[in-house]
């Protein structure tokens, strides 16, 4: 592993060229070798998009599948890396267009090593922030082992997945003292449909995407850092509107996520409130028009 301080942390990032290359980026289609016996999300997949929540313990890990290719936002802990990596494997993914560190911890990135050694990525979007950590530094390792391209998030900045279109609401500041404020929030439209993810985004970041001015309603929400009560203020709650809340979490985990009083006020708000927990990985699928819960 190499080693990096002070500004070298960061010479695998050109932000700027790559951010204009991102946008022009084409993504690799969907993987043509998987029968559809052997990967059942395989027709629901050219068909629409399919979201799927995986059930990584006390950490977050997604996979958005389109006909124009895939996009993963974060990669659960390193205990769980293994089974996330056969995970993907067994949805028939062999290549990823964007793979979204929202920010450095290890329950968010840890998982993603492997994915960017084992599979084919085009670009890895991430904020311009360091973290002390191994973890973090072998994140570093495979990128630039990889030589894959770095882009740093900017809000208003969008990425096409085929019909599905991803733009940057967040982070829309730096100087944050907590590290899960820089996370990457990204709002994922497909058709009439919409995803809304915020990582661990807390009450600082959420009013910052407010008083931004982008649109953020949705009708899913990946509930902001587990459920705590750091995040999903009322106002934050009421700009998206969510019909499905997703939590992702541990079951008995050490943190008391997710918190009751959140979790009342999601339900107060008429969400339908799923919980990696207690119903294990949930994938939602989008026909552009209809969302379906499975």
């Amino acid at each position: 592993m190499k080693k990096r301080k002070g500004g070298k942390l960061w010479p695998i990032f050109a932000a700027a060229a790559l951010l204009a290359l991102a946008l022009a980026y084409a993504a690799p289609g969907a993987p043509s070798h998987a029968s559809e016996a052997a990967r059942p999300q395989e027709a629901h997949m050219r068909d629409g998009l399919v979201a799927h929540f995986i059930d990584v313990g006390q950490g977050d890990a997604t996979l958005i599948q389109t006909s124009g290719g895939n996009a993963l936002i974060d990669g659960g802990d390193r205990r769980a890396a293994d089974a996330f990596t056969r995970y993907l494997r067994d949805a028939g993914v062999s290549s990823i267009a964007y793979v979204i560190a929202t920010h450095p911890h290890a329950d968010h990135i840890a998982g993603l090593v492997n994915v960017l050694y084992e599979f084919e990525v085009g670009a890895v979007i991430m904020p311009r922030v360091a973290h002390t950590t191994v973890t973090f530094e072998r994140l570093l390792d495979a990128i630039e082992e990889k030589n894959i391209p770095v882009i740093e998030p900017v809000p208003g900045a969008t990425f096409r997945l085929g019909d599905a279109v991803l733009t940057i609401v967040a982070p829309n500041s730096g100087g944050h003292r907590n590290l899960n404020n820089y996370s990457v929030s990204a709002l994922v439209t497909y058709g009439a449909t919409s995803f809304l993810f915020t990582g661990d985004a807390e009450v600082e970041s959420e009013d910052e995407m407010l008083a931004n001015g982008l649109d953020l309603s949705a009708q899913v929400l990946h509930v902001g850092h587990h459920g705590s009560r750091t995040s999903t203020t009322e106002a934050f709650l009421q700009a998206v509107s969510p019909k499905i809340a997703v939590i992702s979490v541990g079951a008995s985990n050490s943190f008391g996520h997710p918190n009751a009083e959140v979790v009342q006020r999601l339900e107060s708000s008429g969400a339908r409130v799923y919980r990696t927990d207690m119903h294990g990985t949930i994938v939602i699928a989008s026909d552009g028009s209809a969302l379906t819960v499975r």
